[in-house]
């Protein structure tokens, strides 16, 4: 049966090995800040052979190494793991005399050891996980000077095997909170849609309604403006279905934003016409700016299927200079030659300069190189520059 001691010591190696592995350090590259403890430990003792030493089960693995080829030698001929079974440092001023290494291949053998200073690379909870040790085929003497300042280089070790493993939890503290926030985005952007289905769906049911008062008032003129504002609400609920129908709750791309809205225009306001063309840029604009061109597009083409021929043109670009532009232009007969775009009082004029307005743009109505037909066009500045009031 196995003895109470050797049942203790079995235990308290399994614990050593499991701290070892914790530091998750066998068997990685060269790490400069380690070489540089090792040459400053070869240079105080003015040995040629310096090692940080970590015993595995099986072997004892060398993070650095100064004078030495080998990555790693077998554990039983180690003299570190023997210098891991105490506090203090295990000195072995000559080899060869000292009945503890006498025996040892690596002192009787053809490497020649003879000179072995090796201090403990203690835990904070009190594992050696294997020694920083300097190595002379020579015997030699050792101050009490050297010893200590040994030992420091010995925490510094220590001290850099710590800032790694509090780096790497930071770093899966981090993951783990980026991946709680992303997770907590995408709900966020899963009730944004919600949200904005919601709101596209009581528009239609609200333009609906609107529709069918209109149908059912005897007034002319007030069935008229009925209609008129159930166009509106129905193309603001149009806009809501388009920005829903886009991944992003941020952004929408406009090219394929302005032809899904043009197609549906095209449909809505004028049946039998397919001419609605857009020539678009790709462009990812901000929701709030997405929702302004809608609606603008939505009052101006309207306006040019009303009153205007031909093939309607919606066209969005951007300038050198950084300005946005979007235009809508018709083929139709022109405006009047005494067309005062500050005298119009229509809603949906109102509604074309509320929204420029709020684009920080400006509103140009037609243009001498208009020879037929008539374009409105809005300029606005791009994210990147400067508001201009």
């Amino acid at each position: 049966m196995e003895s109470a001691l050797a049942g203790r010591e079995r235990d308290a190696e399994a614990a050593r090995l499991a701290a070892v592995r914790r530091y998750d350090i066998l068997d990685t590259p060269p790490d400069g800040s380690f070489d540089r403890i090792t040459a400053i430990a070869a240079d105080l003792f003015s040995t040629p052979i310096s090692i940080i030493s970590l015993v595995d089960h099986d072997r004892i693995w060398f993070k650095s190494h100064q004078g030495l080829d080998v990555q790693q030698i077998g554990r039983e001929p180690g003299l570190c793991a023997s210098a891991i079974g105490q506090a203090e440092p295990w000195i072995l001023s000559d080899a060869k005399c000292d009945v503890r290494s006498l025996a040892n291949p690596l002192v009787a053998g053809d490497f020649g050891l003879q000179f072995y200073v090796g201090v403990p690379l203690r835990t904070h909870d009190g594992f050696n996980l294997g020694t920083l040790c300097v190595i002379d085929r020579e015997p030699r003497a050792v101050t009490e000077r050297q010893i200590e300042q040994l030992k420091h280089l010995a925490s510094m070790v220590m001290d850099q095997m710590e800032l790694r493993i509090a780096a790497r939890r930071a770093i899966g503290d981090l993951s783990r909170e980026i991946d709680h926030k992303e997770t907590a985005l995408r709900r966020a952007e899963l009730m944004a849609k919600e949200i904005d289905h919601r709101v596209m769906n009581s528009l239609q049911i609200i333009s609906g309604l609107l529709r069918l008062q209109s149908r059912s008032t005897g007034n002319a003129e007030a069935s008229n403006e009925l209609a008129h504002a159930a166009n509106r609400v129905s193309a603001v609920a149009q806009v809501h279905r388009h920005i829903f129908m886009s991944e992003s709750v941020e952004g929408a791309e406009c090219r394929g934003y302005l032809q899904r809205l043009c197609e549906d225009l095209s449909r809505t306001l004028s049946p039998e016409r397919s001419d609605v063309v857009v020539d678009s840029i790709e462009a990812e604009l901000p929701i709030e700016r997405i929702v302004a061109l809608g609606l603008i597009v939505n009052e101006l083409v309207t306006n040019a299927v009303k009153h205007g021929e031909g093939r309607i043109t919606v066209f969005f670009g951007r300038s050198e200079s950084g300005e946005y532009r979007l235009s809508v232009s018709d083929e139709g007969g022109g405006l009047p030659a005494d067309f005062d775009a500050g005298a119009v009082r229509s809603l949906g004029m109102k509604v074309v300069a509320s929204l420029v307005q709020q684009l920080d743009g400006k509103l140009i109505i037609g243009g001498p190189e208009d020879a037929q037909g008539t374009t409105f066009a809005v300029v606005f500045p791009g994210s990147d520059q400067p508001v201009q009031h």
